[in-house]
């Protein structure tokens, strides 16, 4: 559901194709809008996108921080996004009364108009190349562990100046591992309300069973309008409505924000993933699960509070499933061989480059080698609590902010603090029964898979048993209170050391071994993959050219491809679903969960055009992160909202094949259809459309 996992598939060739621009498979790729593809677009569309063009796409396109992509989409800041992206919102909303994801939203007025606790929402409004700035602090420094101090000192710097300068978000990127650095200046909005959401059911209609499937029947969308000023937001950047939406052949392009994929990492750390960390994640998702899904059992307010927490964990284990799987599959992994093959080769053949490239790939194994042991303590070392997270960040901020900028944690860097802080000070709700569910999970399965004498473990209960002090913890602690944490950072070390908070006093005994496992993990692993990334970046410029785009980093890119079915299932998927197929999906169950119809789907079938496209499937390469994207046509109009992609995409963080690889979007059509006679949403409809 969350388009996650869709991506790149390469001729199994001893060519590296991802790196040689005339084997790349045309719709292949998440292109930076500073290097988009338009080679590649005018070779085989006889298309080539303006600046005005890619400009307006991407500051009409949004970022929204808690996961996931939207775009503006009226003059008056609607923002539209996916149902599931907006679900955390609805979700921190939502009350046993008001159950927001089981019965939708809709806001008349604006004074209807629904607050979000702790949405920002940013939009990418500067980019400047500080790659020399970045490797030219570390040049001469021989020492990894070093110059990975030097590197991050001086980014801090440069955001921090940015920041300063201009009052934007500025966060400074490493793409192609670290061959280059960007600067990214964002427009940031905080003020971010809830104007319309359907019925959960409507959203992820098929539930489990369908996440990651297509032919689909979802009208998995949300809108949202950005304030600014205590206004909606006036701006000229944004995406106009198409009436007629996608059709089948049709060109389109995806604006968003994929998370991460790793296909250009090297073989060493692709087979670390496989063999150490995907069966790790796996088996904590599994345990996670079904301790969620028995306390769902007990009542409805029981399942309205763990339903969303159900819906991510059984989406992100079908993702590691799937990259445990691609991992497995001999073609997949003899076709990254060849592609890591082709380069080192290349590399070899030139004495200039062997030497200051050429040992960039052993070095990598050397230190996957090393950080082997620790991927365990990584993954089980947790205590699934919102309330422990927020004393963790608690009790790091206040001794962080006191040390020069280039020293603190990553996280906590001056250009960072006021994003931080507002998500430290959310006022949504936490309630105690799931902080007790998830954090006695975490921690009798950190004690199971770790061992009782772990000194984390060891460290966080004191020598108290698990339940009872669990139980202590979340009964004795004020942190739910935003004024409470408020006074702890404002109060800073002194009042973080005094307080006799149970919560922040755990906090305060794990913090030293977290710290001690992070600068290990960082001195003795991060510095060396940043230091020979760097050189791997390099070399791939060096030998194929930058005719590429890099892996992603929930940065904006663009992706394109051609609205086209594929083939499945030992037939034929079509381009384009329609309502009459939603109501056939639900007749051929006998309207049984999670095939089973609304209320409003049910009473309102007679007023639809059942011939309505509802969803579509694109060759366009998306990941997670991609959630919510925009999909534009050739006039820049918005044709489609993308919300997943089929089961044959799921080695997308690895690899992509254009003959199945699908990304799953909403149709432009449906969602107004859906919006006028299921919704009784005219209004919204109108400004959509541009008719208000």
């Amino acid at each position: 559901m969350s388009a996650r996992n869709f991506p790149s598939i390469f001729l199994a060739s001893a060519v590296a194709v991802f790196l040689l621009a005339p084997s790349l498979r045309a719709e292949e790729g998440m292109w930076t809008f500073d290097n988009p593809p338009l080679k590649q677009l005018a070779a085989k569309y006889g298309f080539e996108p303006t600046q005005q063009w890619l400009d307006h796409l991407r500051l009409s396109s949004v970022r929204l921080n808690d996961g996931g992509s939207g775009s503006f989409v009226s003059v008056d800041g609607l923002l539209l996004t996916n149902h599931h992206v907006a679900r955390g919102q609805l979700q921190k909303n939502s009350t046993a009364e008001h159950n927001y994801l089981r019965d939708g939203f809709y806001a008349k007025t604006l004074d209807e108009e629904m607050k979000s606790p702790d949405l920002e929402v940013n939009v990418l409004v500067g980019m400047e190349n500080v790659t020399a700035r970045v490797q030219g602090a570390a040049k001469g420094i021989a020492d990894n562990a070093k110059a990975l101090k030097a590197r991050s000192a001086e980014i801090a710097a440069i955001a921090k100046e940015s920041k300063d300068k201009t009052g934007l978000r500025s966060d400074v990127v490493s793409l192609y591992n670290g061959g280059e650095y960007w600067l990214y200046q964002y427009k940031a909005y905080t003020d971010v309300r809830l104007a319309f959401a359907p019925e959960q059911q409507a959203a992820f209609y098929g539930g489990d069973p369908d996440n990651f499937t297509y032919p689909r029947y979802d009208l998995d969308m949300a809108i949202f309008r950005v304030y600014e000023n205590g206004k909606p937001l006036h701006t000229e950047n944004f995406l106009k409505w198409s009436a007629k939406g996608a059709a089948a052949g049709e060109l389109v392009f995806i604006s968003g924000h994929p998370g991460s994929t790793a296909r250009q990492q090297t073989v060493s750390q692709l087979l670390l993933e496989r063999d150490v960390r995907e069966p790790a994640v796996i088996e904590y998702l599994q345990r996670r699960i079904a301790v969620a899904q028995d306390f769902a059992k007990q009542g409805p307010e029981q399942a309205r509070l763990v339903g969303s927490t159900i819906f991510g964990l059984q989406n992100s284990l079908k993702v590691y499933l799937g990259r445990r799987d691609a991992l497995s599959d001999k073609a997949i992994l003899a076709q990254k061989q060849a592609e890591e093959n082709d380069l080192r080769a290349k590399v070899a053949a030139n004495p200039e480059w062997q030497k200051e490239y050429g040992g960039a790939w052993d070095a990598i194994a050397h230190a996957e080698d090393l950080a082997k042991p620790e991927i365990p303590r990584q993954i089980f070392r947790r205590a699934d609590s919102q309330l422990f997270s927020l004393a963790q960040s608690i009790v790091e901020y206040v001794a962080e902010v006191n040390k020069p900028d280039g020293d603190r944690l990553p996280q906590f860097h001056e250009a960072d603090l006021e994003s931080l802080r507002f998500q430290l000070l959310s006022p949504a709700h936490i309630y105690p029964s799931t902080e007790k569910l998830f954090m006695k999970n975490a921690l009798n399965l950190a004690a199971t898979k770790l061992g009782a004498d772990d000194e984390w473990v060891k460290a966080f209960l004191a020598g108290g048993e698990i339940d009872k002090t669990v139980d202590m913890l979340v009964d004795g602690t004020k942190l739910a209170d935003p004024v409470f944490r408020k006074s702890l950072i404002e109060g800073g070390e002194a009042a973080v050391a005094a307080s006799n908070d149970p919560m922040i006093v755990a906090a305060r005994r794990v913090d030293p071994i977290t710290r001690a496992t992070y600068i290990h993990i960082r001195d003795s692993v991060s510095s060396v993959l940043t230091a020979e990334g760097e050189k791997l970046g390099a070399s791939r410029f060096t030998v194929y050219g930058k005719n590429t785009y890099p892996d992603a980093t929930f940065t904006l890119r663009l992706s394109y491809g051609t609205v086209v079915g594929f083939p499945y299932n030992g037939t034929v998927a079509p381009p384009v679903t329609t309502f009459y197929g939603l109501y056939d999906r639900a007749a051929s169950f006998g309207n049984q969960s999670p095939f089973d119809l609304t209320p409003k789907q049910t009473a309102n079938r007679d007023k639809l055009d059942l011939s309505t496209p509802l969803d579509f499937v694109s060759t366009g390469d998306i990941i997670g992160g991609n959630s919510g994207s925009p999909v534009v046509n050739r006039d820049g109009e918005l044709v489609g909202l993308i919300f997943d992609g089929n089961i044959e995409s799921m080695a997308g963080d690895f690899v992509y094949d254009g003959t199945k690889n699908r990304a799953v979007a909403v149709h432009s059509s449906g969602m107004i259809e859906g919006l006028r006679k299921l919704y009784g949403a005219g209004a919204l409809a109108d400004e959509l459309e541009g008719k208000k």
